[in-house]
């Protein structure tokens, strides 16, 4: 995840809706849509929160309210997109009426009755009794502004880095984004200004003022309403006219969130759940809709702008995504889009191919943002979602391209966290030593390139990177590279380097190859672990061993040392204070024992039980789980959320089953929250799944059908669903303790361990 770090004050808001600002006439029947609640997680246990973001799937047009959570008092204005994930507003404005003295480029504004969904925002500005209605397309959008008092109206607006100009009804902007990438803006009012001008800094507008950051509207006084309509382009001003003009050519909102609304309905209808309480309906279709946050798709009308080289090209007749963050999101929204969206799935991944060879460095992005690539956090792991696309049978890109990008990101590119140089000498040592040495307690960095603050994180990349190799293998296989294929399977076992046999957990080495001691695997690394593994602890970081998990119960030692390792991270509480492990450790929440239920590395361990002869364990875990920490209340996610990374998780838990190895086309089973699942697999083909009595206490696999075959293993493969299928389980409240115990989960090709 990558973090801000911010220490959340608690506060509570009273909803207080008149009839005059009620929000849409209650339809006779809930769809998709209607289970979204966008506040779920908007109050953050640690760092950062979920934002209740308007948009449609995938969709460059996005904002949220412009403050920095719900607890926030005030608004810092009203958004008109937000660029990046998360991240502010790249315009914003503020409706006003009153002294022209008090004008100034940005206002904090006083707010009520905020009503919020995925395809329309309302807010009410009660000290200016002032009312917004906005509602998005994907390329643009419209407000509705109404004044209740009495004056002249007035609309501001503002940019951080760039300008903004009016001409008659029409408001022009660039909003600089760094890099070499700038946000445009083509808005057009309802009503035509009487004179526009320039906010002063101090109070007080110039109505002579030149180009500026800064733009003033005044209207005619008894103006009642102004509608604003405008598009967005990361191409230029024209192109912003464009997509307006394409999408929107009305000031009815109405007409524009009833569009949006029914484009929402389609994406999540995509899986139909049914039988379970509102709440657990609440939780699935929330998580689903945080999946379709991004990435964003930026192709307008058949061009794109690439931050990569800084150049528009053409799309070739195909969708140009980017704003992903590859090491949140391989482990479950990747994979989920390769079910319920192929075509996107296979358009991002050609995007990601595209980018590689846009930079001139041929290395496979694994934070491509608006800007550019980030290559944030540690290992390359977009390199899984190319493994596992192919695995279950896209083809719509060029593997044999996506591979010359992913070896180079392992063989040329440095594997330092944070870091998008070329191999250095900590590179060369992993290369020759298979594993990347740890600092001894007291010794100094010495390695110009290591960042001072993510330090070196040599477990996590470690694991990570023996991962990466074998997503590498499984390429080079597919493509008939033999020798490669052999050389990175090989490399995947690297992992066994930093294994320590007295204790079961990985454990830092130093450059002469002896494990670091002490060794404090509960906080040791210093703030975030990040000296020796990353955000999480070495409790966390033990089975971070993704492709080879039935190897990793060889090295603990047998399926019941397996169970009594994963029960003790579970059981194990905190060493000290949960103030002073917070302060360590503060992206460690949602803590169970030991495990982090709010960290991506954590996400796949409840599943390990089914590789040791306990699925029965697996099935309670992810139940507890899942009841513990995802909720329809502000607080009901754990951690940061970072744009579907969490969520698909829970989108899949609560289905019944998860990827747990993105790169193997297989799927452990869980324990399904809804008695019906019905998932929509393209060209009229469906996978269902069945849980005869599924409920919060019928949590256990009773016994199991797979497509009207009994089904004794707590897996599947992706080939017995690609084409439509049916899963069948009788639920029941007792463990079946026998059920799936002799068939674990596939795992890497076995080797002799050294």
């Amino acid at each position: 995840m990558l973090k801000f770090k911010h220490i959340l004050v608690l506060a509570s808001v009273l909803y207080l809706i008149p009839a005059a600002y009620a929000g849409p006439v209650p339809r006779s029947t809930k769809e998709p849509v209607d289970f979204v609640n966008p506040n779920i997680g908007n109050i953050s246990h640690m760092l950062v929160p979920t934002y209740p973001t308007t948009h449609l799937p995938n969709s460059m047009m996005r904002v949220f309210p412009v403050r920095h959570d719900y607890t926030s008092n005030r608004l810092g204005g009203l958004p008109l997109i937000v660029t990046h994930h998360r991240e502010t507003s790249g315009f914003n404005f503020y409706p006003y009426q009153g002294g022209e003295t008090d004008i100034k480029p940005t206002m904090s504004l006083s707010y009520d009755q905020e009503d919020i969904t995925p395809y329309r925002f309302k807010e009410y500005l009660d000290e200016a009794n002032i009312a917004a209605d906005f509602a998005p397309s994907h390329q643009s959008a419209v407000y509705n502004i109404t004044f209740e008092k009495q004056g002249a109206p007035f609309l501001v607006f503002h940019c951080h880095e760039g300008e903004i100009k009016a001409s008659g009804n029409v408001i022009t902007g660039r909003q600089d984004l760094g890099s070499n990438t700038s946000v445009y803006i083509y808005a057009v009012t309802s009503v035509t200004p009487t004179k526009t001008g320039a906010a002063i800094k101090g109070g007080g507008v110039d109505w002579n003022a030149p180009l500026s950051n800064s733009l003033v509207l005044s209207y005619p006084a008894g103006t009642e309403k102004i509608g604003l309509r405008y598009g967005v382009s990361f191409i230029s001003v024209e192109q912003a006219k464009k997509n307006l003009d394409r999408e929107i050519t009305t000031f009815d909102v109405n007409a524009i969130a009833e569009a949006g609304r029914k484009i929402w309905n389609e994406a999540l209808g995509k899986i139909a759940v049914s039988g379970a309480s509102d709440k657990e309906t609440t939780v699935f279709y929330t998580s689903l809709y945080r999946t379709y946050e991004r990435p964003i798709n930026i192709s307008e009308d058949g061009q794109y702008f690439s931050a990569s080289d800084g150049k528009v090209h053409s799309d070739e007749g195909r969708s140009f995504y980017t704003d992903d963050w590859t090491w949140d999101t391989y482990r479950a929204a990747h994979p989920l889009r390769v079910l319920i969206n192929k075509k996107g799935e296979n358009d991002i991944l050609n995007s990601f191919i595209l980018m590689s060879e846009q930079t001139g460095k041929t290395w496979f992005p694994t934070f491509p943002g608006i800007s550019g690539e980030q290559h944030c956090m540690n290992s390359n792991h977009g390199i899984a979602s190319i493994a596992d696309a192919y695995a279950k049978g896209l083809r719509d890109f060029d593997l044999a391209r996506a591979y010359q990008a992913c070896k180079a990101s392992i063989e040329t590119k440095s594997l330092l966290p944070w870091s998008y140089a070329p191999s250095g000498e900590l590179d060369d040592f992993f290369k020759k030593n298979g594993y990347l040495p740890a600092l001894k307690p007291g010794e100094k960095e010495t390695v110009a390139e290591v960042n001072g603050w993510e330090k070196r994180q040599p477990i996590a990349v470690t694991l990570g990177t023996s991962y990466d190799e074998w997503c590498l293998s499984q390429i080079a296989g597919d493509l008939g590279k033999t020798d490669d294929a052999s050389h990175y399977l090989k490399a995947s076992y690297n992992y066994r380097n930093v294994f320590n046999p007295k204790t079961g957990f990985f454990h830092p080495k130093d450059k002469d190859g002896n494990f670091i001691e002490p060794m404090d695997y509960k906080m040791g690394g210093g703030p975030g672990a990040r000296e020796y593994y990353d955000e999480n602890n070495g409790y966390v970081y033990r089975w971070d061993v993704q492709h080879n998990i039935g190897d990793l119960v060889s090295l603990v030692g047998s399926d019941q040392k397996f169970i009594n390792a994963l029960e003790d991270m579970f059981n194990t509480g905190y060493p000290t204070a949960r103030w002073d492990f917070y302060a360590t450790l503060p992206d460690h929440t949602g803590n169970v024992g030991m495990f982090s239920m709010a960290n991506e590395p954590a996400f796949h361990i409840p599943y390990l039980y089914n590789y040791a002869g306990a699925p029965w364990r697996t099935q309670k875990r992810i139940r507890s789980l899942l009841d513990e920490w995802f909720r329809n209340d502000l607080m009901g996610i754990p951690g940061d959320e970072d744009g579907g990374g969490m969520t698909a998780f829970v989108v899949f838990s609560e289905m019944g089953f998860y990827p747990v190895t993105p790169g193997s086309p297989t799927y452990n089973i869980g324990s399904p929250c809804f008695p019906s699942v019905k998932m929509d697999l393209g060209n009229g083909k469906f996978f269902e799944i069945k849980a005869q009595n599924a409920s919060f206490t019928n949590k256990y696999i009773q016994s199991a059908k797979l497509n009207g075959k009994p089904l004794d293993q707590p897996w599947f493969s992706h080939s017995d669903i690609a084409n439509g299928g049916v899963l069948e389980l009788v639920m029941g409240p007792v463990a079946n303790k026998t059920w799936g115990i002799a068939s674990p989960p596939p795992s890497a090709a076995p080797m002799p361990i050294k």
